[in-house]
């Protein structure tokens, strides 16, 4: 997949206060932006991209796929930019404090969702609308933004699993034509225990490399969609955090049985960075890892 958004072509005016580009997160880029009273220019977006006014109010003129659209805006308000909807025209004539970007690749969906949704794909396509509070999309910016303050273990499989939540409701709830879904009359039902087992285990073989709920769909011989479910029925747990367990597990073993450095130790647990790693293992223990080890060691 080649690199998303294209935020810094788009808002010459603004100011990226962060990014999510060094969490190397799977077909979801998110960028946080104060923007400057002023004018952008014209843009034929090649990602689909969800604007989250975050905090303030502002004063948004735009016009794109032959609408006009002004938007008085204050904190909640979405902005939809479906890839390839050219926006001939954006004025910001307020400065806006901070906005959360999500940019998704392409067409925010793929073939294997939609048909878990019984839904052409070729007849799908999201409108170019201005929307004054969505709670979900506000779901998913408030989880995006918990991740990006604080990395956790695993991450990369809670907003791969987000990204494909927000792709369905879109298609769901902001789709240019009528959509037909399927009804999930067994969907929630528990994973059986042999396809359980083998997800269990390809976690427990894998959970020192990076992984993605797709592969544990494939392993579950499932959809990505009902395997998330599924998996939550079986064990009253959402598989990363399913994982994240695993992965604390895995650095209490490591910190008392063996003499590897924390950052290696960081790396194994699926963080980015030691500093990371520390934050997330007080959080989750009360204490650092470095303490955890001594005191242990102690006992």
């Amino acid at each position: 997949m080649g690199t998303l958004g294209n935020s810094v072509d788009k808002y010459v005016t603004g100011r990226m206060l962060r990014t999510s580009n060094d969490r190397r997160w799977s077909h979801l880029l998110a960028e946080i932006w104060s923007h400057e009273a002023g004018e952008l220019p014209p843009q034929l977006p090649r990602d689909t991209e969800i604007a989250i006014q975050l905090r303030g109010h502002s004063l948004v003129d735009r016009r794109g796929a032959g609408m006009h659209q002004r938007t008085v805006s204050k904190k909640g308000t979405v902005w939809l930019c479906p890839a390839g909807i050219s926006e001939d025209f954006i004025n910001i004539e307020n400065p806006m404090q901070e906005c959360l970007h999500i940019f998704l690749p392409g067409k925010p969906f793929d073939e294997t969702m939609l048909n878990d949704l019984d839904i052409d794909p070729s007849g799908i396509s999201i409108r170019y609308a201005a929307i004054d509070r969505d709670p979900f999309i506000e779901y998913v910016a408030d989880q995006i933004l918990r991740e990006m303050e604080a990395e956790t273990s695993t991450g990369r499989l809670l907003i791969e699993s987000l990204g494909n939540a927000l792709s369905a409701h879109l298609v769901h709830t902001y789709s240019a034509t009528a959509v037909r879904l399927k009804r999930f009359s067994s969907a929630d039902k528990p994973l059986d225990l042999k396809r359980l087992t083998r997800v269990t285990e390809f976690i427990n073989a894998s959970v020192e490399r990076a992984f993605t709920v797709n592969e544990l769909a494939s392993v579950a011989c499932m959809s990505p969609a009902h395997f998330s479910r599924s998996f939550k029925a079986a064990t009253g747990t959402a598989p990363h955090e399913y994982v994240s367990r695993q992965r604390l597990d895995l650095a209490k073993r490591l910190l008392l049985a063996s003499d590897r450095l924390l950052v290696d130790i960081a790396y194994a647990t699926g963080f980015s960075s030691q500093a990371n790693f520390n934050r997330a293992f007080r959080k989750a223990v009360g204490t650092t890892p470095s303490a955890y080890r001594a005191q242990k060691l102690r006992d």
